[in-house]
């Protein structure tokens, strides 16, 4: 397995990482032991970089990874984040006060199992804290030894810079990929000019960019998805006219969409990882094979033409929920 580093921080990590969200119920039913396999079948195939949080599932997800790592913890590279809350009311919300911190990061070391978390994230940034008390108090973490590395998720550039300034920012993770661009014109630049690693999550744009989504119908009745705006009625037909080129390069490639889609991904920089989430060990394997893809010049040319910033329909989230990114 090839391996990249996330930036300047030393931190070296499989070149494709694992995405654990969907191992818990949120894309429709999950089978906890497929998921636990999926991850056994990672660590087997070299991808060690493995990513969850302490959202996702209301921990249930963590401890799914942590009973997955059993007996195999040194082989991983282990993320998972916090500061993005389900509320009781079914709703979300976002801390980052400094007394917390410590409070999630020994919640989820007891879920996972382990002693330290290799890249510990903010999930989101909480617009009522200031940056800088926050990362202070994750940096407080590295100095105990619960945690070796620090991330953001879904911040903005300004936002990077100053929390950098507290203590170094390894990654950023932050959804990007053929139909979400956002991040290039400011943030991509930030992490580059600071050493921070970009670690896309969504990369193959939650299941679309494999060309199996062409209506609602394709979604199980309780998946997330049904409820962003990407994959509601018109916006999802508007954006099927996305796919004529990338399956045209996937034909003459002898690859799937999803491959080249993580392929585009992979050629836009050495610093970049992108962590695809999967429960099936099949699929892992599929998007492994995206390393051995080689797009030339014209294939990259044409994925710009097809997906230029800003042109899938709909947004990345409700808006709700999009207020609250690139703080």
């Amino acid at each position: 397995m090839q391996t990249r580093s996330l930036g300047r921080s030393g931190l070296t990590v499989s070149a494709v990482g694992l995405g654990c969200m969907s191992m818990t119920d949120i894309y429709g039913p999950a089978d906890p032991a497929e998921a636990e396999e999926t991850i056994r079948h990672s660590l087997d195939r070299g991808i060690t970089f493995i990513d969850t949080a302490d959202m996702y599932a209301n921990g249930k997800n963590e401890e799914l990874v942590g009973r997955a790592l059993a007996g195999r913890r040194s082989e991983a590279v282990l993320a998972t984040k916090f500061g993005n809350l389900r509320l009781p009311d079914g709703s979300t919300g976002v801390n980052g006060r400094p007394y917390y911190v410590p409070q999630a990061c020994e919640a989820s070391l007891k879920r996972l199992g382990v002693d330290v978390i290799d890249l510990y994230y903010l999930h989101r940034v909480d617009p009522n804290v200031a940056i800088e008390e926050t990362v202070g108090a994750m940096a407080r973490l590295v100095e105990a030894g619960k945690v070796r590395y620090l991330g953001l998720s879904e911040a903005g550039a300004a936002t990077i810079r100053r929390a950098n300034d507290v203590y170094p920012i390894t990654a950023l993770q932050s959804e990007y990929s053929l139909w979400s661009r956002d991040l290039e014109a400011e943030i991509l630049p930030a992490c580059r000019a600071l050493g921070i690693g970009v670690v896309p999550y969504s990369p193959l744009g939650r299941g679309f960019l494999t060309g199996q989504i062409r209506s609602d119908a394709d979604l199980a009745e309780k998946d997330r998805r049904r409820d962003m705006p990407r994959f509601r009625d018109d916006n999802l037909v508007c954006n099927g006219a996305l796919l004529d080129g990338l399956r045209s390069i996937a034909k003459t490639r002898g690859a799937t969409p999803a491959q080249i889609a993580l392929a585009w991904l992979l050629s836009r920089g050495k610093d970049v990882v992108p962590i695809p989430g999967t429960k099936h060990p099949a699929r892992l394997t599929e998007n492994a094979a995206s390393l051995e893809v080689a797009l030339t010049g014209d294939d990259l040319a044409t994925l710009d033409a097809a997906f230029p910033p800003g042109a899938a329909a709909g947004l990345r989230y409700p808006e709700a929920q999009m207020k609250r990114l690139g703080l």
